[in-house]
């Protein structure tokens, strides 16, 4: 049984095989009509005639965009000459704004020297004015304006108020107190004038803060009229005060001759 066994193992194996090879032959004889079928047809189709219109197409499509592509660059080339032009343009105004940013500060430098050099010129021309207006410092006064009046005798000193000013420069007198002020430190020139008569003596004195300084004094026995005067230049500080005292037991006169007088007025100053 066994030895029929492996009689029968090959022959079986070999009849396999063969069916296997037929069924390939068979398969082979079907595709190989239909091969031989595609490149036939393949052969007799030319390959010039199926491209020709996809490649003028695309051509076609290429020449309009290269187009479109060089209209394009030259548009950018305009905007950026444009462009170009209004960045010089705008650099060439900078630099004018800078020049004239340049020139407003200078100027305004030179505004601001000016104005500095003006004020100072103000100052000088005010301390100028000031100086002047103390400069001209002069008064001149009698007892009375009008009328007629005898003053005196007194036992003691008495001042004496000029009231009626023919001038007073610089308001440096006062006819309320008979005193004149100096203003500025400087030397001043004083005169006065003392008119009398009936045999009665006519005399005043000049005094500086307090001071007796000059005296000018009459005396006639006869009834004729007598006069006295005097003069003085003084130092004076700035606030000193000069006036006329009556001397005691004189007596003056005055009416609007105006006989009776003080003046006085500024050398220079000091």
């Amino acid at each position: 049984m066994r030895s029929n066994m492996t009689a029968f193992f090959p022959l079986l194996l070999l009849i396999c095989t063969l069916s296997t090879v037929r069924l390939q032959i068979n398969s082979d004889s079907k595709i190989i009509p239909l091969l031989n079928q595609g490149m036939e047809t393949a052969q007799t189709s030319d390959p010039k005639e199926t491209c020709k219109p996809d490649i003028n197409s695309v051509l076609r499509e290429m020449s309009a965009l290269l187009a479109e592509l060089k209209a394009e660059i030259r548009h950018l080339q305009k905007e950026n000459e444009a462009q170009a032009a209004k960045v010089r343009k705008l650099e060439l105004q900078k630099t004018e704004l800078d020049k004239l940013k340049e020139q407003h500060e200078a100027q305004g430098g030179e505004l601001i020297t000016i104005k500095s050099r003006a004020n100072i010129t103000e100052n000088q021309v005010e301390v100028l004015k000031r100086e002047a207006e103390v400069k001209r410092v002069a008064f001149s006064a009698s007892l009375l304006g009008t009328g007629s009046q005898n003053i005196g005798p007194f036992s003691t000193h008495m001042p004496l108020v000029f009231k009626y000013v023919v001038s007073n420069i610089g308001n440096a007198y006062n006819s309320h107190t008979g005193s004149f002020t100096a203003p500025v430190r400087g030397a001043y020139h004083f005169e006065f004038y003392m008119y009398g008569h009936h045999s009665h003596p006519s005399g005043a004195v000049l005094v500086k803060n307090g001071e007796h300084i000059f005296i000018a004094y009459e005396y006639s026995s006869s009834s004729h009229s007598v006069s006295s005067s005097n003069g003085v230049t003084l130092l004076l500080e700035v606030g000193d005060v000069v006036f006329l005292r009556l001397w005691n037991g004189a007596w003056i006169f005055d009416n609007e001759n105006c006989h009776s007088t003080f003046s006085g007025h500024l050398l220079f100053p000091m």
